[in-house]
């Protein structure tokens, strides 16, 4: 491969190839996505025009995709015991549209009472949950992991007691 002048408008064919390369490894947003793309060729003139006008035709032909991207990072982000908070603000920082967001992320959705539920029992085993200060630091964790305070409320109530 050759080197490319840096002085030189980059070619629509460098620009998408730049662009599948990223593609190839994982889905992206099209804002991330943009922004890697003029990270790498420059944001002047002709140039944000060129990788405008080539993440337009990516998305035409279905090689780039908000939708199929907002699905991949839900379903990893839930592997790995996110709540819906926090996956919602990771992806409107990734410039995915809020109605996309709501699309994919009902928080009233029974799997994030039940992954709530699962990632506390991981965290913190089947011990009973009594203590305020145990009952506190276990809604920081959940609180942080994304969940909401009635999606944490509920999975510390359904925490084992003693008998």
């Amino acid at each position: 491969m050759t080197e490319r002048d840096e002085s030189s408008e980059p070619t629509m064919g460098e620009v998408r190839l730049t662009a599948m390369n990223l593609l190839a490894r994982r889905e992206h947003a099209r804002d991330e996505l943009r922004t890697k793309l003029l990270k790498r060729f420059g944001s002047e003139g002709e140039r944000v025009k060129t990788v405008d006008q080539a993440l337009a035709r990516l998305e035409e032909q279905g090689l780039q995709s908000d939708e199929r991207f907002t699905e991949a990072f839900v379903t990893a982000r839930e592997r790995q015991g996110k709540g819906p908070l926090r996956i919602a603000q990771e992806l409107r920082q990734k410039g995915v549209s809020d109605s996309l967001v709501s699309l994919y992320l009902d928080e009233g959705d029974e799997r994030w009472w039940d992954l709530a539920n699962e990632v506390r029992r991981k965290r913190f085993g089947d011990a009973p949950v009594e203590a305020p200060k145990e009952k506190a630091r276990q809604a920081r964790f959940l609180q942080y992991r994304g969940f909401s305070h009635e999606q944490v409320r509920e999975a510390i109530a359904n925490a084992p007691r003693h008998p």
